[in-house]
């Protein structure tokens, strides 16, 4: 199975099957998606999407990033959800080239994962429960989609490694992102030299900084996001499985 799902118009759609949980159990293909926006699939990328039988789709943006950019089409189709989980909203472009660039986005994590306690809850309870296949998605998928998928990752049991591994896999379209924005902002300056980036150094120092003030991710999860045990017992039920990679 290929991990990245090719699209003329998406440079970050990536399939989170075939890694491998501490009980020996592997995550199935096909069953959970992360993605850039959905707002550009046109034409033979949406034909693409369609086969691709997705059934749930949770949009982690803003309500005003989806009015300026638009969600999946005919969201009809599908058990469409919103849950913004940033409060707080930062330009990455006009970050200060000065700044330590990886502490910088670390602590943007760390807001959000205070910030969006409720709305990562109710992420993880939509991908234990919701219709599947599932995929969850932000803007470039990198920072908030990045983030909940290095949740569910260490829930299921995945190591620590192929965590930040996966995260950093957004590294690989970090040059069509760079130039979709030149595109979108003609005249402007791309201050900072960051812009597009997802090194694993980012999510490890966000990991740790959850490890450091909760104990572990999964104390995290449970103190602060309140998840509760029946929602890690379906995520883990559906998204982990006795067959091979």
């Amino acid at each position: 199975m290929k991990r990245h799902v090719e699209f003329e118009r998406l440079h970050n759609f990536r399939d989170l099957g075939g890694y491998r949980a501490s009980d020996s159990r592997t995550v199935p293909w096909q069953a959970l998606y992360r993605s850039d926006s959905l707002g550009k699939l046109q034409g033979a990328d949406w034909e693409r999407f369609l086969g691709l039988g997705i059934r749930t789709v949770i949009d982690l943006r803003y309500p005003w990033e989806i009015e300026a950019k638009g969600r999946v089409p005919e969201p009809e189709r599908f058990h469409y959800v919103n849950l913004s989980i940033e409060h707080r909203p930062y330009d990455q472009a006009e970050i200060d080239p000065e700044l330590d660039p990886w502490r910088y986005l670390a602590d943007r994590f760390a807001e959000v994962t205070e910030d969006g306690a409720e709305e990562i809850r109710q992420v993880l309870e939509q991908i234990a429960h919701a219709p599947g296949p599932v995929l969850f998605h932000c803007t470039s998928g990198k920072d908030r989609t990045g983030l909940i998928g290095a949740l569910v990752l260490t829930l299921l049991g995945v190591d620590r490694e192929t965590v930040l591994t996966d995260f950093a896999l957004t590294e690989l379209a970090t040059e069509r992102l760079i130039a979709d924005w030149k595109a979108a902002n003609p005249g402007r300056e791309l201050r900072w030299p960051g812009y597009g980036r997802a090194p694993a150094a980012v999510m490890g120092l966000v990991l740790a900084d959850l490890e450091a003030k909760y104990g572990s991710v999964d104390g995290y999860l449970e103190d602060r996001v309140k998840l509760s045990d029946d929602t890690v017992g379906a995520l883990r039920a559906r998204l982990l499985t006795d067959g091979s990679d």
